[in-house]
């Protein structure tokens, strides 16, 4: 016993010693940290923005470089993928590391600074008063509470940075081969990914995928993701008359379109939020004992969640939000018919919806699809590809096309295989608590084709603060989360 507890007493002063290291050199260059992040910052990264897209490609080949990687650009059909390795005589294995350069459009007008491309440091959140700090970039030290304000700041450019510093920290010493490959699309759904990767299939062999995006749980623990669920998006419009009737002249003999969707769309969930397409569910394997446990240990706190959101009960789909996230997903995310805003009594033309389904690794995009399709079939609807023809009109009483505008599929690791347990105890070690660890992240990642035509195992690696803002105005990062996440990415790059 007492030669157990000397093992355990080695294993955490060493562990402690790690982290002390890595906190102190992240203590001792924080303006240089800072100086690179505003740098990187300052670059407008919108995708469409092809000449500014071109100026952070180079300006993040020229970072990796300087840590002694070898850089290059991969051309793509659209924006390049930025790569670099470094490679470790007689290593065994190879760490690939996936991060975006891009960033979300940006309405200047909705933005509490000059510009979005223009970083602003504050001292805490904005929506909580925060005042901003003049000339940050010449201070020495700063709090881990202030935030740096700027298009990117979280989604992706911090991971960048964080990267980098990390491989300073540890002088370049790893074990393993260390590749990079950074996107510069991902904000509008990787569109040259795919035959990129077919394209540099070599570069990028790898042992292991790790992606550096996202934000961590909101406990504010080291955080694995181990997969994200894929998104199938349709439109179903339900057709009427030929054109808009007057309601009073037409009412009770013509169908309404809008009456007729909604009845449709009502039938396809039940009164827990369970959907009843028949099959919709049927793919998804019941959960393994390890499985349960893993769902059960994300630290989420459901009541304080309902009572944010302003709801009493969830839908009972799972028996917990994280059980929920692991099963495909129905939601109608707008509906549109005739006139709400101006005092037309007409019966409408015709009624659309547009839904999403969010998939698992085990429900593809077009099966999940073609469900739909047969579920409004056997609800006695015919259905046309384009709009429906007098012909078409005359022969069927009810009309409707159902459209898929969007596919991307689901990709998972499980948290208990080798990789899953590798990437779990290296953030153990390195923090001395337990990470939550999440199956299957609740968004969708445009990297699922990636994953697949590699067939690597891939896991996320969030290291931003989950108030962050991201896809909207005012997207911060909190600089603890910068620091902390120096040492979660050294601690990955060891392995």
């Amino acid at each position: 016993m007492r030669t157990l507890a000397l093992l355990l007493l080695i294993v955490v002063s060493v562990r402690a010693q790690d982290r002390a290291a890595l906190q102190a050199w992240t203590a001792a260059h924080q303006r240089q940290v800072i100086g690179e992040l505003e740098q990187l910052l300052a670059i407008p990264n919108v995708g469409t923005d092809r000449a500014n897209i071109r100026r952070n490609a180079d300006f993040v080949m020229g970072m990796l470089r300087h840590r002694g990687l070898n850089a290059e650009l991969l051309e793509t059909a659209g924006n390049p993928l930025v790569y670099a390795e470094k490679n470790v005589p007689g290593a065994s294995r190879t760490l690939l590391f996936y991060i975006h350069y891009d960033g979300q459009p940006v309405d200047t007008a909705r933005w509490k600074q000059r510009s979005p491309f223009v970083p602003v440091m504050r001292d805490g959140r904005l929506e909580d008063g925060a005042r901003e700090i003049p000339e940050f970039t010449a201070r020495d030290t700063f709090e881990p509470q202030w935030r740096i304000y700027a298009r990117s700041a979280s989604d992706d450019k911090a991971p960048i940075v964080a990267f980098c510093a990390a491989l300073d920290a540890l002088q370049g010493k790893t074990a393993s081969n260390i590749h990079v490959v950074l996107d510069g699309e991902e904000e509008m759904g990787s569109p040259s990914l795919t035959a990129a990767v077919t394209k540099y299939r070599e570069k990028l062999k790898a042992s292991v995928l790790y992606i550096l995006d996202g934000p961590v749980h909101q406990s504010d623990r080291p955080t694995l993701a181990f997969g994200a669920r894929g998104l199938v998006a349709l439109e179903i419009t339900v057709f009427g008359p030929k054109m808009a009737l007057h309601s009073g002249h037409y009412g009770n003999w013509i169908p309404n379109p809008a009456l007729r969707l909604a009845q449709l769309l009502a039938g396809m969930k039940d009164a827990q939020g369970r959907t009843t397409i028949p099959g919709f569910y049927a793919d998804v394997p019941p959960f393994t004992a390890a499985q349960r446990r893993v769902l059960d240990s994300v630290p989420d706190d459901e009541a304080g969640l309902l009572k944010f959101f302003g709801v009493a009960q969830p839908d009972a789909v799972g028996r917990s939000l994280q059980e929920a996230i692991q099963y495909p997903s129905l939601n109608i995310r707008g509906m549109k018919s005739g006139y709400v805003d101006e005092p037309r009594t007409i019966i409408p033309s015709d009624a659309t919806a547009a839904i999403d389904i969010r998939l698992v690794k085990e429900t593809p995009s077009m099966k999940m699809a073609q469900l739909v399709r047969a579920y409004v079939e056997k609800q006695g609807y015919h259905l046309v590809e384009g709009d429906p023809s007098d012909a078409d009109r005359t022969r069927y009483p009810r009309l409707a096309r159902v459209k898929v505008t969007e596919g991307m599929e689901a990709f998972r690791t499980e948290p208990e295989s080798p990789e899953g347990e590798r990437a779990a105890a290296a953030l153990r070690r390195i923090w001395g608590v337990e990470p939550v660890q999440i199956r299957t992240m609740g968004g969708t990642v445009p990297i699922a084709p990636f994953v697949r035509e590699l067939a690597l195992p891939a896991i996320s690696v969030p290291i931003v603060n989950f108030d962050n803002n991201q896809h909207t105005d005012n997207e911060n990062l909190r600089l603890k989360n910068l620091w902390d996440g120096v040492i979660t990415l050294a601690a990955m790059l060891q392995l």
